[in-house]
Parts: C-alpha cells; sequence; structure tokens
C-alpha cells in the first residue's frame, strides 16, 4: 500500500489526487491522508506531496468538463470538511464519477457519494452559521472578527462578506488555523497564513471596546424576554462553541 500524503490546503489536497492518479499503481493499492501522519503504519510506503498550482488545476478543471460544476463544489466543500478520511473519500468519489460521468451526483445509493454528501453538507451548514455569528470589531480604520471553526469555511464566509461589505477594510481569522480572510477596500479578498507574531497582535484586537460591540449588547438585551428564556433551547440554536467571539455573550 502507498500513502500519499499532503497539507491541508485545497491546492496541496487536489495535487495530491493528481500524483496519486498519476502513480498508476491501482486504485486499491492507494490511499491519500493528510498530514501530519501520526503514526506510520508497517507495511505502507508514505510519499509526500507539495502544492502545485498547475496540477491542482489540472484536476480541478477535469472534474468541471468532465463530470459537472456540482460535482466540483461538492469536492470544495467536502474537501473543507473536519474528517481526517475526507482526502480519500473525495479521491474515491472522482474515482467514480470520472467513469460515470454527470451523473455522479444523482448515484446516491453509492456510498463513495453518500460520503460525500455527507461532508460538503456540514462543511455548508457551519459556513451558513458563521455568516449569520460572526461579529466584526472595530480596529482603526479594520474591522477584524474571529472565528473557531471545526471545518475549514474562512474562504467561504469570506466570499459572502466580500459581498456585503466590498468598500471597507476587514480581515477574518481562523484561530484554530491561524490563517486569515483579508479583504483590502473594493478589492478581492485573499487568504493567507499568519506567523505566531501576527497572530497575537490580532488576538489583541478582542480586547478593544467600540460602538458596534455595545449596540450587539444592547440589541441582546432589548429583545430579550425575561419569562421567556430557554437556555436549552438557545443552545440548540446556537451552541456554546459558536459563541466563543460573539461579544453580546461575553
Amino acid at each position: 500500500m502507498t500513502v500519499f500524503t499532503c497539507k491541508e490546503s485545497f491546492e496541496a489536497m487536489m495535487t495530491c489526487i493528481y500524483e496519486a492518479w498519476h502513480s498508476k499503481l491501482g486504485h486499491e493499492n492507494i490511499r491519500l491522508q493528510l498530514e501530519p501522519v501520526e503514526q506510520e503504519e508497517l507495511f505502507c510506503d508514505y510519499v509526500s506531496v507539495q502544492a502545485d498550482a498547475g496540477k491542482a488545476r489540472k484536476v480541478t478543471d477535469a472534474i468541471c468538463r468532465k463530470i459537472s460544476g456540482e460535482a466540483y463544489r461538492q469536492v470544495f466543500l467536502a474537501a473543507m470538511s473536519f474528517q481526517e478520511e475526507r482526502l480519500d473519500a473525495v479521491y474515491r468519489f472522482l474515482v467514480l464519477g470520472f467513469s460515470v460521468g454527470r451523473r455522479l451526483t444523482d448515484m446516491l445509493f453509492r456510498p463513495e457519494v453518500a460520503w460525500i454528501l455527507e461532508l460538503s453538507r456540514k462543511s455548508a451548514n457551519e459556513a451558513s452559521y458563521f455568516r449569520e455569528f460572526t461579529r466584526f470589531s472595530l480596529a482603526g480604520s479594520v474591522y477584524v472578527a474571529h472565528i473557531e471553526p471545526k471545518c475549514n469555511v474562512t474562504a467561504i464566509s469570506a466570499a459572502h462578506f466580500a459581498d456585503r461589505m466590498p468598500s471597507e477594510y476587514w480581515i477574518l481569522i481562523d484561530d484554530n488555523r491561524m490563517i486569515a480572510a483579508v479583504h483590502p477596500k473594493d478589492r478581492p479578498f485573499y487568504m493567507t497564513e499568519l506567523s505566531r507574531e501576527e497572530f497575537a497582535a490580532l488576538q489583541r484586537t478582542e480586547e478593544r471596546q467600540d460602538g458596534y460591540t455595545e449596540l450587539w449588547r444592547e440589541f441582546f438585551r432589548s429583545i430579550t424576554i425575561d419569562a421567556r428564556k430557554n437556555e436549552k433551547c438557545q443552545r440548540g440554536h446556537m451552541p456554546l462553541w459558536y459563541r466563543r467571539h460573539a461579544v453580546e455573550f461575553q
């Protein structure tokens, strides 16, 4: 068994799929796994793959051309999931997809398809939650927000805010992965990895208090009906781990 490994980024995953496919070792003799590999298995050869934009683009273009745009959407969302097996699941999904074409996403009876649709659904749901629960604070002339999602949904959520705040400077930070979506005024946002020094400096922005912080708290207080408080129901709609950076709960 040959195990192809790569980092968590989507570009690296697509490159890993490219290298595994072109290895000609046979799909049953290949497994794909994300790094870091905590413990290597006996009788397995491990091949670390580095991200390559050109190879990744060939894979994504092939998905759209030979399968469908919907299949590409499902692959992207599934790749952003937090499940450790997601890379190998995407590979098995594409192995089937390149043989059946556009019918792939309708084949719900196949476990490869059902598993990918479940992973993509979880990522899409979490991205939707963070579009609602993200709270920006003002640091100078820049809006800064911190989130801690389980899935890697920072770029998905950032696309929503780029549409809503196109003429503002803002930064959306994933504290779990130390990555950020940076949006210059009237320009497209871009993703970047943060150094420890940059991350520590940006963490201090949550200590700032501004008018928007108090507005969120006052809004939360004003809509509260004390006689109808139901914390169990509230946790069902907004679990505790979503509230870590919501100013109205601090």
